[in-house]
């Protein structure tokens, strides 16, 4: 009879120790499933959004409502630049087809830390590599991280179109957009940052728009 106990007893910790790793699974499971979710929490937004004509010019400010993920900020700290990408564009509505890109322009921003100074360098342009040196620029240094990323967020009066290159009283939509662009970035953090909602920092705006004449 002994063997037939022994098997029996062997059989019930077998049991019991496969219970413990399910339940050990499970519980991994749910500690990923909350830091999934945490990581869903982080949103990125764009109010108030404005589109308006200043004298011969069509004008853009927004801003751009988002928190800095911990992964991107490592990196930044650790001397990889990070681009952030504004772009515009203007659509003449069509109801027969599909609506008219009139007028497309971006803004490059490239953000890095300065560790002999330990300083922030923002640079803004007009287009990436060959093209920035091409159109617009401005080199801006700030003391601390949130004074760079305030200038990042912030789009006052970004000059997106002439007014001349519209015509009066016909209907267009400007659509926006601000993304961090992953494909500026080293190649090993494209692939790394690949399907990581902790690199995903991206949002859209829209809004009608009707010429009028200069006041």
């Amino acid at each position: 009879m002994s063997p037939v106990t022994t098997m029996a007893f062997i059989t019930r910790c077998c049991r019991n120790g496969w219970l413990d790793r399910a339940l050990r699974a499970l519980w991994a499971l749910a500690l990923v499933l909350a830091a999934g979710l945490s990581h869903a929490q982080i949103t990125t937004e764009i109010s108030p959004f404005q589109v308006e004509r200043l004298d011969d010019e069509v004008v853009v400010s927004a801003q751009v409502l988002f928190e800095l993920p911990a992964a991107v900020e490592d990196a930044l700290v650790k001397g990889i630049p990070m681009f952030f990408v504004t772009e515009a564009q203007v659509l003449r509505e069509r109801w027969y087809w599909y609506d008219k890109k009139v007028v497309s322009t971006q803004r490059h921003m490239r953000l890095a830390y300065q560790p002999l100074t330990r300083r922030w360098r923002l640079n803004v342009t007009a287009g990436a590599g060959r093209e920035a040196s091409l159109g617009f620029a401005l080199n801006q240094t700030f003391e601390t991280l949130a004074e760079a990323l305030s200038a990042i967020k912030r789009i006052s009066r970004w000059k997106i179109a002439e007014a001349s290159d519209l015509d009066m009283g016909v209907k267009y939509r400007v659509d926006f957009s601000f993304r961090l662009d992953l494909t500026q970035l080293p190649r090993p953090f494209q692939i790394g940052a690949l399907g990581q909602s902790d690199w995903d920092l991206a949002a859209t705006a829209s809004t009608a728009l009707s010429l009028t004449a200069a006041k």
